[in-house]
């Protein structure tokens, strides 16, 4: 069991990272260090991604040499999966972007404690407003 742990390094990097962008999402009130949470469990996710498509002694699987073994190349499936997460995940970290500034520019805070307090406020504002009058024409 303890000789896996050092012969298979790569993996336990990449749950230690999870582990990592995890916390970093659960424990901070600050968006941005959210969002750089979960782009910290996106690395972790494609590196471990690419230590398992990799093989010890194979070769990327470009044809070279007339050589068109299988055994010769590695499985190209992870490395594709890994390109393709790095483009989705470099889309959605800037849609995150976006959306953290306009909500900077709405609320004057990246605190997602006080967004919420301020939505709450708002929102109990708006309530005092409405007269017993515009409760009884909204049921009807």
């Amino acid at each position: 069991m303890g000789l896996t742990v050092f012969t298979n390094y790569e993996e336990v990097a990449a749950v230690i990272l999870f582990v990592i962008g995890m916390m970093n999402l659960l424990l901070q009130a600050n968006l941005i260090k959210k969002i750089i949470g979960l782009d910290i469990m996106d690395c972790a996710v494609y590196l471990f991604l690419a230590a398992k498509g990799y093989i010890e002694g194979r070769h990327a699987p470009i044809y070279i040499d007339n050589i068109t073994d299988a055994s010769y190349y590695i499985n190209p499936v992870p490395s594709g999966l890994v390109l393709t997460g790095i483009v989705v995940s470099v889309s959605v970290s800037a849609l995150m972007m976006a959306l953290t500034v306009s909500l900077y520019k709405e609320y004057k805070t990246l605190n997602l404690d006080e967004i919420m307090m301020k939505l709450r406020n708002e929102e109990s504002e708006e309530l005092g407003k409405l007269t017993y009058g515009d409760i009884m024409e909204e049921e009807q």
